[in-house]
């Protein structure tokens, strides 16, 4: 068949390529008893249920041109296309898309996954920056899968561009789980820095309960003594303390950055040797605490708090955050990862 199959278009008049096997169709073997679904549509069917059945099974299995197809069903070229594209909206035709990467990425999973150390690693054949959030949605739905998550169990949010993609793209279900935001951030002008909003849109999709965060990332003396006593505050430093899972941007070196979470002091010469960062915990390439004026008044959930987390998922792709990974892995901040193949491999060759 060829790759691309009819819906409103017309279906083509030469015989389709069967050069594409990664995209299988699967045609009922008897038309009596479609898709429970979809039966009622089938039952609305402009054309007999088994005129569009044979239709349906010349075209995609039998690889049957248009013209065939009217020939020996005694109809015209334009209602052929009108009976495959009946196939379709009544359930009879059911299409799978085959990734064909599948097994070169476990294998290289497991790989990295000894390599680095790591509980797990789950990884994405390709992402693009423009649809990154759906391209890590499998992967990131079996990282949750394997939390074992049920109702009233904490999962933590952290900030970046990373999982601001994810929290607006493909969240996996959680219900009756509450996410948790990690950092302060509640008034950033940056989008990737409003830790309530990226909590609120994954809790959207996910049906998870979210919990609100109502600090800055670095308040003022005053302000971070106040929230000490703050009763909210203190039930999502709680939630912090028995996370079962956390989903964690990786930061890149804070050199190759355009922007930072508002009120850091981006100006101190000490953030050229941050390699990376997990909900503001900068480290060096080692994985070594990297401190700063004001950072003991950072809001922010701690090294020895992440390490704690059963199952600490950092998310990053691309190459330039392949220094910040192993920081990452080496400070335990994180101890499972969600990544596509080609940062693997970088990461596999860093390492070698």
């Amino acid at each position: 068949m060829s790759d691309t199959t009819p819906s409103d278009t017309t279906p083509s008049d030469t015989t389709p390529s069967a050069s594409v096997p990664s995209v299988p169709v699967r045609v009922p073997a008897t038309p009596e008893q479609p898709a429970s679904a979809t039966s009622t549509e089938s039952q609305r069917s402009r054309f007999p249920l088994d005129t569009v059945y044979q239709a349906a099974r010349m075209y995609y299995l039998e690889d049957a041109t248009q013209n065939e197809i009217a020939t020996r069903l005694g109809v015209s070229r334009p209602t052929v296309s009108r009976l495959v594209s009946e196939a379709r909206r009544a359930g009879l035709v059911r299409i799978e898309v085959v990734d064909p990467f599948q097994d070169e990425t476990v294998a290289l999973a497991e790989r990295l996954q000894v390599v680095l150390g790591l509980q797990a690693v789950h990884l994405a054949a390709v992402t693009h920056a423009a649809t990154l959030g759906v391209d890590l949605a499998d992967p990131v739905a079996a990282a949750v899968e394997g939390m074992r998550l049920a109702p009233g169990d904490a999962v933590l949010m952290s900030s970046g561009s990373t999982v601001h993609a994810i929290a607006h793209g493909a969240m996996p279900p959680m219900p009756g789980v509450q996410l948790v935001p990690t950092v302060g951030g509640q008034a950033d002008p940056n989008q990737w820095f409003q830790t309530n909003e990226i909590t609120r849109a994954a809790a959207e999709r996910s049906g998870a309960i979210p919990t609100f965060l109502f600090a800055q990332a670095l308040p003022s003396e005053a302000l971070r003594a106040s929230l000490d006593e703050d009763p909210a505050f203190q039930h999502v430093v709680g939630l912090w303390s028995r996370a079962k899972g956390a989903i964690l941007g990786i930061g890149a070196p804070v050199v190759t950055r355009d922007a930072m979470a508002r009120g850091l002091p981006v100006d101190d010469d000490v953030f050229d040797r941050a390699t990376g960062d997990v909900c503001l915990n900068f480290t060096g390439p080692d994985g070594e605490p990297i401190e700063f004026p004001g950072s003991d008044r950072m809001v922010r959930t701690s090294r020895q708090v992440l390490a704690a987390v059963p199952h600490a998922v950092g998310v990053a792709v691309g190459v330039v955050k392949v220094p910040s990974i192993i920081s990452a892995v080496r400070g335990r901040l994180v101890n499972e990862l969600v990544t596509d193949a080609a940062t693997a491999r970088a990461l596999l060759d860093a390492l070698a």
